[in-house]
């Protein structure tokens, strides 16, 4: 406890309430799993110990049961734990009710997932968008009776919460920043959408690697593309997205998208945050859906990740590839699963970003698609066209031209997105 006091850590008790009377869409010792790992991405914590907690019914003013809540206390008195993260929703007055009678701070699973998006937003933007969706979340847990715990609370990190800085600010402060932040993002936004556009102007086309946080996407984006993206075995290593160019084997060249990871119940605090870092997924020719075939609720993770795609807004019209990366990891009777069902789906692909199975297959698939959506057309222009045919050159789809009595003759290939934009010209 000596070390650790002198790291300044600061020890914590991880908890997932098991809730009977809810269908669980995964088991609880995977739920609870994944919830020691969010806890492990925060800088400053030790975790000191997890439990699974079974809830016949949820207390509306406690959360747990009145036996419970001591059984609890005692365990986290022994630990000398300060913090106690609960992998679910928490009430105001439930949080309120249990750091008074545990002395501890209490943490939900959306204060966790901002404390980690407010250690590693670095764009401008990215900062922003933590910061609102923080204030957002404060917003709502402005509840009294604070004091007792004003030494403990707000040393942890960026949410810090009420402790010091909420008894300070009121609900009309927040209101404040919350509207000075909503200026600032408008003025990033027109940045962005220039950017966009100058994007737009790129004759590549765009491929995204999306997927659950922690499947190996940026693995898999640095052995493609060269990249020295963080690779680390943490749930969002890495939060800003990031773009390289890519020149596939038959000389095809694209733009390769790395973006944050999913995770399941998604703060909808954070949906705007998504939404500004997932822009090229939006706006992508192609989606790589880059799974952990080796994780034990791999299924279950995908299905999330569709969702999550879905409420962005992705075009459903967009191809769609799934990556079944981490082959590496798998024993040879589910490899062998998983290899017949990836032999019978042209959309499936086996692969190991460690060691570069299966990419070879997966890149001819990626061209093969690409090309496939390209069509080639002759299109008369005349000498007043000008605009026009410089945008055809610059987007680098001309074949031939031929000058004609009136103008000129193009033969072009191109993209349907790329045909649609020069409609609109």
């Amino acid at each position: 406890m000596l070390e650790t006091e002198e790291a300044g850590l600061t020890r914590a008790w991880v908890v997932h309430p098991d809730i009977k009377d809810i269908k669980a869409r995964r088991l609880p010792s995977f739920a609870l799993s994944e919830a020691v790992s969010l806890a492990d991405a925060l800088p400053g914590l030790e975790v000191a110990g997890s439990e699974v907690v079974p809830l016949p019914k949820v207390k509306a003013g406690t959360l747990f049961g009145t036996g419970k809540i001591a059984e609890l206390k005692t365990r986290l008195h022994d630990a000398k734990v300060e913090l106690v993260l609960i992998d679910g929703p928490v009430t105001p007055v439930q949080q309120r009710n249990l750091e008074k009678e545990w002395g501890v701070k209490i943490l939900d699973r959306t204060g966790l997932i901002l404390e980690i998006f407010s250690d590693r937003a670095a764009t401008r933007e990215g900062v922003l968008q933590v910061e609102l969706a923080a204030l957002s979340y404060q917003r709502t847990r402005l509840v009294r009776a604070w004091t007792h715990l004003e030494r403990q609370r707000g040393g942890l990190g960026f949410v810090g919460g009420p402790g010091e800085t909420q008894i300070e600010a009121d609900r009309r402060a927040i209101d404040e920043a919350i509207v000075r932040i909503r200026r600032q993002l408008e003025k990033t936004v027109k940045t962005r959408e220039l950017h966009r556009a100058a994007r737009a102007k790129v004759p590549y086309p765009v491929v995204a690697l999306v997927g659950y946080t922690n499947a190996g996407k940026s693995t898999l984006f640095n052995r493609l593309t060269g990249a020295e993206v963080l690779v680390k075995d943490m749930l969002f290593a890495t939060l800003d997205p990031t773009m390289r160019s890519v020149e596939l084997p038959d000389g095809l060249e694209i733009i390769m998208s790395d973006t944050v990871g999913f995770i399941s119940d998604l703060p909808t605090q954070l949906v705007a945050a998504f939404r500004a870092t997932l822009e090229e997924v939006l706006s992508a020719d192609l989606i790589l859906h880059v799974r952990d075939i080796s994780h034990p609720e791999s299924e279950g993770q995908a299905r999330d990740v569709r969702a999550i795609m879905a409420d962005l807004g992705v075009d459903k019209d967009v191809p769609v590839l799934e990556v079944w990366n981490k082959s590496d990891q798998l024993k040879p009777e589910p490899l062998e699963t998983a290899t017949n069902k990836v032999d019978r789906d042209d959309a499936l692909f086996l692969t190991s970003a460690v060691t570069g199975a299966g990419i070879d297959a997966l890149l001819d698939a990626v061209s093969g698609l690409l090309r496939a959506g390209s069509t080639t057309e002759v299109i008369d222009l005349g000498f007043a066209d000008g605009k026009a045919r410089a945008w055809l050159f610059g987007q680098e789809v001309v074949d031939a031209e031929e000058q004609t009595e009136t103008g000129f003759k193009l033969t072009v290939t191109w993209k349907p997105t790329q045909k649609g934009q020069f409609e609109k010209l």
